[in-house]
């Protein structure tokens, strides 16, 4: 049976958050053990079923792709004692998610083929087609909503408003690129394009860290490399690696998370394929071969993993 929620009380537990995907305990004031749930969500909706190995897959991409940038990037991470959890420091989150984007796909597409020429305060050339690469990576942050919809917001408009200090979103704005940058190479090595991504950020003490997962099927879109430019040239849809199909689906069937919307129904067949391609993409993107953990007894794993760890501390 998928994870779809999760009730453990460790011992010093302070917090409890349910998130669209994960669920996070606090320890203490000092850490996080957050929980990758099979949920899924798209246009800020947790959708009614689980995806099947789902949070697997995002906890083991976000734990290879956290160990492969600490050299760029401090981040919160100290150890993911199984596969569905990472255990870190807990900060105080920058209430913004820090999107960068190479190429003209998603919602950038989606704001540019209605027509405008500005996305986050960043103004865009015209002649561009869907897909298109950017003369440069561009960022589009957004607001950080504890309920509803992220908004897009400038760097202006945050700075204005007292969201983040000039000071400091210079800072995110530095690892943002250096950390796409370090992403891109990534994914080079394994014939893939990083299209698009999003970070998040918090603060511990004077330190700003990375937080949460990055490079994942629900934080990143990826393409793969190899005949992009020929699709390209032909007008045709590239073959991508992200969660847009998802989105894609929903939109193909009158949903985008708005009022009076109802989410489609999800059949066996399509939640089977939503499932298979997360795998696919945890093998591309990290090399990796795929190992499933039984569900079976999970949540004894789970919370006997976690316990471990912390009698160690």
């Amino acid at each position: 049976m998928p994870i779809i929620n999760t009730h453990f009380l460790f011992p010093h537990q302070s917090t409890f958050y349910r998130g669209k995907v994960r669920d996070v305990y606090g320890i203490g004031n000092e850490l996080l053990v957050m929980i990758a749930t099979d949920r899924i969500s798209a246009f800020d909706v947790v959708l009614p079923l689980p995806i099947p190995f789902k949070g697997q897959v995002l906890n083991q991409i976000a734990s290879h792709m956290l160990e492969a940038t600490t050299d760029v990037v401090p981040n919160w991470r100290i150890a993911s004692p199984d596969p569905n959890i990472t255990i870190g420091h807990r900060c105080d989150p920058f209430k913004v998610e820090m999107v960068i984007r190479g190429y003209l796909t998603g919602h950038a597409w989606r704001v540019y083929k209605s027509g405008l020429r500005e996305i986050c305060g960043v103004k865009l050339p015209n002649g561009l087609k869907e897909h298109d690469s950017l003369p440069e990576p561009i960022i589009t942050p957004t607001t950080k909503a504890s309920e509803g919809h992220d908004q897009d917001i400038s760097r202006e408009e945050i700075i204005r408003q007292g969201i983040v200090s000039e000071e400091d979103y210079s800072i995110l704005e530095t690892y943002t690129r250096e950390l796409f940058t370090r992403g891109t190479e990534i994914a080079a090595q394994q014939d893939l394009i990083l299209v698009d991504t999003k970070y998040e950020f918090g603060r511990r003490g004077d330190k700003i860290l990375l937080m949460d997962e990055i490079h994942t099927p629900d934080s990143s879109r990826y393409f793969y490399g190899e005949g992009y430019s020929e699709r390209q040239q032909r007008g045709e849809q590239q073959r991508q690696l992200s969660k847009e199909f998802v989105r894609e689906w929903l939109i193909a069937n009158d949903f985008m998370g708005k009022e009076g919307q109802t989410v489609p129904t999800m059949h066996e067949e399509w939640i089977e394929e939503i499932s298979a391609r997360y795998i696919e993409l945890f093998e591309k993107v990290t090399g990796k071969s795929f190992i499933p953990q039984e569900y079976l007894n999970a949540e004894n794993r789970m919370e006997q993993s976690v316990l471990n760890f912390l009698s160690s501390m």
